[in-house]
């Protein structure tokens, strides 16, 4: 371990295996440190074992609910978008052909107490119960508006300047009511509150283009997809895309302390051994010092026997639900996945309930969701702290990631890496690949 290298990267959860995948890939030499002797960090999967110890204190579940291996609970449950960032970095690192993808089955809004299933298009838009028939045409032209915007044909600008204009003017603009701007903003373009309406409008025409690709490109219920085995398989895909390149993983290493001189970090210390590098890379957890904490989330995990309520039987889904919709400050997110994606025995789903935390009984504040789901076998609440980093990279040579949201997409985190990246490299990632290359695996 008495090495030199580039970057020393601490904790394996998927924002920290992202980017030493990328680093590796770059041609950097890669030490990859956890001081769990598992792979994921708070980005974890467990199997039911793992899960009753966890929550209940003890491992043995009852026998009921089948066996444990069968079981990939993901601590930190998120659908990655076709089209998105996500995807684009996995081609990028060529981690796809470790991974298989199956399509998610719907993507659905909860609306004056209803889940409705999400229009993506001008034809949808006229099909949905959301809006009455006059809402639905006014939507139907806003729809094709954003379909047909191209950045580089003016013609299709419609005389407006989509950087300058704000997405409030542009809505207003179509007409659309409050209510169909709620499930637009929150469940097409993924916005968590709704300062987007006083910003550009180009970053929410992009984000409802992005969904409509997306949707676009299996021809499935929903523009997500998701890997069989659950997203504890991705660290894992990581890990050996890093020692194709050369990089270093090691798991069980205790303490993992920071070495400093002159503010500066110039390796890791763990049993009695430095490694030196120029620049670490971690987590939250593996310098409290330099983090200060910005929320919670509140989450319940159950587990059902049956897909949720009023989403088509859908064996993986997304409900978003809004937070006018609750008379909260943020969204809602509900996440469903089975055995259709081998996360659980046959005939069992596992649900979570997520939102940023305004209060602390998680057990009250998510009963809007929890009531969404019909009869649970076992529910397990918990909080748990967000942080995001206060130091300056450039002092002291560390990147930290910020903790996970309680958002239900990769959008927001896949965002946080690539900044990073940017900022340990000094490069800008280039996303621009052929999105065909991971079809093969995801059919």
């Amino acid at each position: 371990m008495d090495e030199e290298y580039d970057v020393i990267v601490l904790g394996t959860g998927l924002k920290e295996c992202i980017l030493s995948g990328l680093l590796s890939v770059d041609g950097l030499k890669v030490l990859h440190m956890d001081r769990n002797d598992y792979y994921g960090g708070e980005s974890t999967s467990l199997n039911l074992n793992q899960l009753w110890k966890r929550f209940r204190g003890e491992d043995k579940p009852p026998e009921t609910l089948g066996s444990s291996r069968d079981y990939n609970v993901d601590m930190i449950p998120k659908f990655m978008m076709a089209n998105g960032a996500l995807v684009r970095v996995l081609i990028h690192t060529d981690v796809t052909k470790y991974l298989n993808f199956k399509a998610v089955d719907g993507s659905f809004v909860y609306n004056k107490g209803k889940i409705h299933k999400v229009p993506a298009n001008d034809v949808e838009a006229l099909k949905s119960p959301l809006m009455g028939l006059f809402e639905k045409r006014r939507a139907r032209k806003f729809f094709i508006y954003v379909q047909d915007y191209d950045e580089n044909d003016p013609k299709s600008h419609e005389g407006l300047d989509l950087n300058k204009v704000t997405a409030r003017e542009l809505i207003s603009k179509y007409g659309l009511d409050d209510n169909t701007v709620d499930f637009i903003g929150h469940a097409l373009a993924l916005h968590q509150d709704d300062s987007y309406l006083g910003e550009p409008a180009m970053d929410f025409v992009k984000r409802m283009k992005l969904y409509a690709e997306s949707l676009a490109r299996f021809q499935g219920g929903s523009p997500y997809i998701y890997p069989l085995y659950g997203l504890g398989e991705l660290p894992q895909a990581f890990a050996r895309l890093s020692a194709v390149y050369g990089g270093t993983y090691m798991l069980s290493k205790p303490e993992c302390k920071v070495e400093f001189e002159n503010g500066k970090a110039f390796g890791v210390t763990s049993e009695g051994e430095t490694a030196k590098c120029k620049k670490v890379v971690c987590d939250p957890s593996y310098l409290p010092d330099k983090v200060k904490k910005i929320g919670k989330v509140a989450r319940a995990i159950c587990i059902m026997s049956h897909p949720i309520p009023s989403t088509h039987d859908s064996h993986s889904v997304q409900v978003i639900l809004p937070q006018k919709q609750l008379g909260r400050k943020s969204d809602m997110y509900l996440f469903c996945c089975s055995y259709s994606h081998n996360v659980a025995p046959k005939g069992k789903y596992i649900a979570f309930v997520l939102t940023e935390a305004e209060t602390d009984n998680p057990q009250v504040e998510l009963k809007a969701g929890t009531d969404l789901l019909g009869p649970i076998d076992e529910i397990f609440f918990d909080t748990y702290d967000r942080y995001e980093p206060t130091n300056q990279n450039d002092g002291d040579n560390c990147f930290i990631s910020a903790s996970y949201d309680a958002t239900t997409h990769f959008e927001t985190t896949v965002q946080d890496v690539i900044a990073m990246y940017s900022k340990i490299t000094g490069k800008t990632l280039d996303l621009s690949v052929d999105l065909s290359a991971a079809s093969a695996a995801e059919e």
